[in-house]
């Protein structure tokens, strides 16, 4: 009987294991299948005029009387038909970029420059809410080719850096007709870098062999299973400066008032300081401009999403909780580096 119950528990694991990998199987064979079709998607328009107009309603309604709110309501009853009457007011277009390391936002991103373009005006303006602390080199190239689109349809950029605009998230900052900063948002980090491990050496240990074989000189430099050398290495950097000095040059074109030498060391500054070395032009946060821009301007916030399937939701939902742990890591030394 005792063998009977254990031989049952041992099929339960063993069910429960290829089950597991099924699982997974068909989450990845979803998200192949996905990345061949371009996602059915919606672009999704919010007046924001309204939104800011709802806090001050609800504030006004708890604070004040039934009179002075009538009147305060007669007040700007008017106002706004006054303002019908009058020319059309600026409209400001608002987007979002919240960067990880793919630069996956771009996908979004692209739909929404196209949309606006198709409205916008250089009386009109565009303003992006970004946050990254950067990644991939071509990922982010493609983001900042985004921006560069608005800049050259002459419609006015603002780049507004609540939290951090680093390395390939600064590429896309520095587009931007101007940029405004939190006083402690991390800007900066205008440098390359690049890492893998190497386990040649464990291998050789244990009697294994690893061939690389290649057709030209440079096709590989360094790897993680082969042996490396010194020549692989000397390439691999001469690649790496190669990027750096293409992203100083670019950096420096659309922010001809920073010292490119000074700022490029691959160094992140806090905003207060970031202003002194121009790499942002005023200090105050995204919230603070948007709510005075909605005195005066009509705010559009643009958000297209991309409808997914349901094993591209569940994969993505993994990526996500594997990367707020990275976050958190990277967050935690940020801590260490600036605050103790």
């Amino acid at each position: 009987m005792e063998f009977l119950l254990d031989y049952a528990g041992f099929l339960a694991k063993t069910a429960t294991v290829v089950l597991a990998i099924v699982a997974v199987l068909i989450v990845l064979a979803g998200l192949r299948r996905g990345r061949g079709k371009p996602g059915a998607g919606h672009l999704q328009v919010d007046k924001l005029n309204d939104f800011y107009k709802g806090l001050r309603e609800r504030l006004e309604h708890a604070v004040l009387d039934k009179d002075a709110l009538k009147a305060q309501r007669k007040r700007e009853a008017k106002a706004e038909k006054q303002a019908k009457k009058d020319a059309m007011r600026t409209r400001v277009f608002v987007l979002d970029f919240d960067g990880d390391i793919r630069a996956s936002a771009v996908e979004n991103l692209r739909h929404e420059v196209t949309a606006l373009l198709t409205m916008a005006t250089p009386g009109d303006e565009v303003v992006l809410r970004l946050e990254s602390g950067g990644g991939m080199v071509h990922g982010y190239g493609l983001a900042a080719s985004q921006l560069v689109r608005i800049r050259d349809a002459g419609v006015p950029l603002t780049v507004c850096v609540d939290k951090v605009a680093a390395s390939g998230g600064y590429m896309m900052a520095c587009i931007g007709n101007r940029i405004l900063s939190a006083p402690f948002a991390l800007l900066g980090s205008i440098g390359v870098v690049a890492q893998l491990p190497n386990v040649h050496r464990l291998l050789k240990k244990h009697d294994v062999d690893f061939e690389v074989l290649t057709a030209g000189e440079y096709k590989r430099t360094l790897t993680v299973f082969g042996e490396n050398t010194e020549k692989g290495r000397e390439k691999f950097q001469e690649d790496l400066e190669t990027t750096h000095e293409l992203f100083k040059n670019f950096v420096a074109r659309y922010r001809q008032q920073v010292s490119i030498d000074e700022v490029a060391t691959g160094e992140v500054w806090l905003g207060i300081a970031a202003l002194g070395m121009h790499l942002a032009d005023e200090l105050k946060t995204s919230d603070q401009y948007l709510a005075e821009r909605a005195r005066e301007a009509d705010l559009y916030h643009l958000r297209y999403a991309q409808k997914k399937s349901l094993p591209e939701r569940f994969g993505l939902a993994a990526a996500s909780t594997l990367e707020q742990g990275l976050d958190r890591g990277l967050a935690r030394l940020n801590e260490h580096r600036f605050w103790q």
